[in-house]
């Protein structure tokens, strides 16, 4: 059963049907925006706009998708997809920035001599990148996706749901992310739980900290970083529905994610690094090296006080009374 009848995106009471054409609307338009400067490649800013784009319009189809009946090769398999081919691009410029900043500010000269042979390596890695995109931006998943979303704009087609005020649908939306990222396994990482509950362990030495993240904990919070990414996209959807707390609580959430994507960035560095001179990081780059162990050390310092906040039974249950109601 369908609702074959455009909905009133100009309603002042808007229903879920309204915020779901929107938010597809929105984002889809920022990736045709920008697709054009991806293919040019002249600045970066274009891929990580498209990639955001993309990933918030993964975001708005998945959990939108009680309300809305898209066709069904608008998934979000094949969404991840094309995201994940611009995500491959984009990590490469990201690494090639954090090295050109890397040698300008703390390199001695040998060791920046040294990385003009990691730049080497990173370009060739970044062209077949762009070969990638460049193919998948003409290929017919692509092209059906788009015009799909075109065509599912034109004449949308809604579920029954969709025509549920906002209001009441609004923590129903929400809490499901909210839970998958409260639940998070790397919450517990650096942890001890005890009778007298979790203790999260503090004081430790760098070389602690790196032992914690070499045995796996570094792709468990980079999971909660990706999960962190979710949630904010979804909250940030409805931040004219909330107040204050809710503001503040979207604040948090985007500080986590840029907090674990700082010890992310800094840890595939140094396993690329490693991988393209076949050595310890610590011998070819002793300096850069110590660098990144500090760096992931100051990360780690900034960390520990949210997970500390966010383990605590009350901040959980504040952030759900938050959720449960909007203006």
């Amino acid at each position: 059963m369908t609702l074959a009848s455009k909905l009133d995106v100009k309603n002042k009471e808007k229903n879920l049907g309204d915020y779901a054409y929107a938010a597809i609307q929105k984002h889809f338009q920022k990736i045709l925006k920008w697709e054009t400067e991806v293919k040019k490649d002249k600045d970066p800013e274009a891929l990580h706009q498209m990639r955001v784009g993309m990933r918030r319009l993964r975001t708005a189809v998945t959990r939108f998708q009680p309300a809305v009946n898209l066709p069904k090769i608008i998934n979000d398999k094949n969404i991840s997809k094309i995201a994940r081919r611009l995500g491959n691009l984009r990590d490469l410029d990201v690494l090639k920035e954090t090295l050109a900043n890397l040698e300008q500010q703390i390199l001695p000269k040998k060791e920046r001599q040294s990385l003009q042979a990691a730049f080497n390596a990173l370009e060739k890695q970044r062209k077949n990148a762009l070969l990638e995109v460049r193919a998948t931006l003409k290929d017919e998943l692509y092209k059906s996706i788009k015009q799909n979303l075109q065509d599912w704009l034109e004449q949308p087609d809604f579920q029954p749901l969709a025509s549920l005020s906002i209001q009441e649908v609004l923590p129903d939306l929400l809490l499901p992310e909210v839970s998958s990222f409260l639940l998070h396994p790397g919450w517990l990482v650096g942890i001890e739980v005890e009778h007298a509950g979790i203790i999260v362990l503090q004081e430790w030495e760098a070389e602690k900290i790196e032992q914690e993240l070499a045995a796996g904990n570094a792709r468990v919070l980079h999971s909660l970083r990706k999960q962190a990414k979710r949630l904010r996209y979804q909250m940030e959807l409805f931040s004219q529905l909330y107040g204050e707390g809710y503001t503040t609580y979207v604040a948090e959430v985007k500080k986590i994610q840029e907090i674990l994507g700082s010890i992310q960035d800094s840890t595939v560095l140094s396993e690329w690094l490693v991988d393209v001179f076949k050595c310890k990081l610590e011998t070819e780059f002793p300096t850069l090296a110590t660098f990144l162990v500090q760096n992931r050390y100051q990360m780690w310092k900034q960390w520990q006080p949210l997970q500390k906040r966010y383990l605590q039974a009350k901040t959980r249950k504040e952030l759900h009374l938050v959720v449960l109601n909007p203006l």
